[in-house]
C-alpha cells in the first residue's frame, strides 16, 4: 500500500478512536441511577480564590449506591464544596455533618430515564457525525494522492470498512448505556 494512502487511513482511524473516546467519557457522565463520584466530576469550587475541580480539595466516594460522599481535606473547604455542588446545578441536595458532605442520588423516575436515554442517543449521534466527518476528510485527501484508481478504490473502500466498524462500536456502546439507563 502506498505510504500517503496508509497515512491517510491511519489518521482517519486516530480521528474515529477520538470521537469513540469521547463518546465514553460523555456517557459517563449521564446517570444511570447509581451513585458514582464521575456525577460530581463537573463540579468547581472556589479556593482560596481559583476555580478548582472537586476530585483535587476532596475526596469523593460511593458507600453505597445510592449515595455520594465528599470528605473534605480542609474542613474550611464544606461551604465552599457545599456551594460548588448547587451551583453546578446537577440537581443534588448535599448535606453537611459538620464532617463530610453526604449527598443523597434519587431514584430515577421513569420519565427521567427516557430524557437520560435521549441524551445519550444524542451523544452517540454526534459521535457518529464525527467518525463520518472523518471519513469525508480522508475520501477527500485520498483522491489528492497521485496512484492507481484501483489503489483509490481499495483505500476507499478500507475507510468505508473502518467507518462501518466504528458505528457498530458506538451503536453497541449506546445500547449497553441504554439498557444501564432503562434498568430499574
Amino acid at each position: 500500500m502506498n505510504e500517503d494512502i496508509k497515512f491517510i487511513i491511519d489518521t482517519a482511524e486516530e480521528a474515529m478512536d477520538a470521537a469513540l473516546k469521547h463518546l465514553e467519557k460523555q456517557l459517563v457522565n449521564i446517570r444511570a441511577g447509581k451513585a458514582s463520584p464521575a456525577m460530581l466530576g463537573s463540579v468547581m469550587v472556589d479556593y482560596y480564590g481559583s476555580q478548582t475541580p472537586l476530585n483535587q480539595v476532596a475526596n469523593v466516594n460511593t458507600p453505597d449506591g445510592r449515595t455520594i460522599s465528599v470528605q473534605p481535606w480542609e474542613k474550611s473547604m464544606l461551604q465552599e464544596i457545599e456551594r460548588g455542588i448547587m451551583l453546578a446545578n446537577l440537581g443534588f441536595n448535599p448535606m453537611n455533618n459538620g464532617e463530610m458532605i453526604i449527598i443523597n442520588v434519587p431514584p430515577l423516575t421513569e420519565e427521567r430515564r427516557k430524557d437520560l436515554a435521549k441524551q445519550a442517543k444524542a451523544e452517540a449521534e454526534d459521535a457518529k457525525v464525527g467518525v463520518r466527518n472523518a471519513r469525508k476528510d480522508a475520501m477527500n485527501e485520498i483522491k489528492k494522492v497521485d496512484v492507481s484508481e484501483d489503489l483509490q478504490n481499495n483505500a476507499e473502500i478500507d475507510v468505508q470498512e473502518l467507518t462501518d466498524s466504528y458505528v457498530k462500536k458506538i451503536d453497541s456502546i449506546l445500547d449497553v448505556k441504554e439498557n444501564e439507563i432503562m434498568t430499574v
